[in-house]
């Protein structure tokens, strides 16, 4: 029945299955508002990874301390947190942040993004379903639309809604007032988020790399919740290469495990770990293998370079935004490539890396390899 009405009332009359589904007695329904059952144990495991309160969440000491001032503060005087835009690289924590915010104060959590917010409308749907002291989350905030936007500064600053109604002359403004609610942005990339937005929260901060200390604590939890046996040496091997960031530490744990479970004896040793790992490609570095083919290509083919970013991306068979922002940033982080107005370059640690002799420093470059 809810295919039906979806169909109809998207103005698809008279729909009926497919000649197919109607051999098999499977119809729209069946196999898409059906799905298989899930493992319920497995989904509440992987769904507690994620600290629920300010205290279990690890690393990030700074933060934490500002965020504990601001939240005691306003849950003394009864009300809403002040906004918050939190900013840094994919998995070092935005949304588990978000979700805190909302537990620390004792309200609901709304849960949108930036790119789902088309129009003005969407936004005011959503604010109009908020309750006092509610958190709304939004990630990626620096894809909000203009007009979106627009709306979001009245909303943040006075807790009221403009809204239009009418078209041309008739068309008539009316401000509607919204709960006090708390924002928390997340965004990869702060500097495109507009001046007016940006000043228009609290608290700006930063979530900076994990140390290999905290990696440790974060894999002994997560193996802890995932009832998975491991040691602090293989913790230790884990955490060294999840590339100081927390996702990627619970992604390789994941992958180990399941490694020690079909390879070994199930549980997570230093050996396990660097058998697993090496079996999913990542090397004593953390590098995979596209952060490697990187580094070949830049030493092999092209000599150290310096070689354009379109050039190297075709070398590896990426594109070019996937290589700028994805790979790129880690192996500058490592001190193995450098960004130059010529072109990329590898470092010394690169080629020592791919156990290669540094080329001479006069050795000049093909003078085919710009652009």
């Amino acid at each position: 029945m809810a295919a039906i009405v979806w169909a109809g009332a998207l103005g698809f009359r008279g729909w009926e299955p497919s000649p197919a589904a109607a051999r098999t007695g499977r119809t729209m329904r069946d196999e898409v508002l059906v799905p298989e059952p899930a493992d319920d144990g497995e989904v509440a495991a992987e769904a507690g990874l994620r600290p629920r309160r300010l205290g279990e969440f690890v690393g990030q000491a700074e933060l934490k301390e500002h965020l504990s001032i601001i939240l005691e503060a306003a849950r003394r005087r009864g009300q809403a947190a002040d906004h918050l835009l939190l900013a840094g690289p994919p998995g070092l924590g935005k949304t588990s942040l978000a979700h805190i915010v909302a537990a620390e104060m004792a309200t609901g959590l709304h849960v949108t993004s930036g790119p789902a917010l088309e129009r003005a409308g969407d936004l005011a749907s959503i604010l109009s379903q908020l309750a006092d002291g509610d958190v709304l989350f939004i990630d990626e905030i620096h894809r909000l639309a203009r007009p979106v936007e627009e709306v979001l500064y009245p909303a943040m600053e006075d807790f009221q809604l403009d809204i239009v109604l009418g078209k041309g002359p008739a068309a008539r403004s009316i401000r509607l007032d919204v709960p006090r609610f708390t924002l928390v942005g997340a965004t990869t990339r702060t500097g495109l988020i507009t001046g007016p937005l940006r000043d228009r929260f609290g608290l700006v901060a930063r979530l900076d790399y994990y140390d290999p200390v905290d990696l440790e604590a974060i894999v002994g939890r997560a193996a802890g919740i995932l009832g998975v046996p491991v040691d602090a040496a293989g913790a230790t091997e884990i955490a060294r290469r999840a590339r100081g960031t927390p996702r990627i530490a619970n992604r390789l744990l994941r992958r180990v495990r399941d490694f020690a479970e079909v390879r070994g004896n199930g549980t997570v040793d230093h050996t396990a770990a660097k058998a697993g790992l090496a079996a999913f490609g990542v090397d004593e570095r953390g590098l995979d293998k596209v952060d490697r083919a990187i580094l070949s290509a830049l030493c092999h083919r092209f000599g150290g370079g310096p070689v354009g970013l379109s050039t190297l991306a075709i070398g590896v068979g990426e594109p070019t935004e996937t290589v700028e922002d994805v790979f790129e940033p880690f192996l500058i982080r490592e001190g193995l490539l450098m960004r130059t107005p010529r072109g990329r370059v590898a470092l010394p640690a690169a080629w020592a890396h791919l156990g290669l002799t540094t080329p001479a420093a006069d050795a000049s470059p093909p003078p085919d390899l710009f652009g």
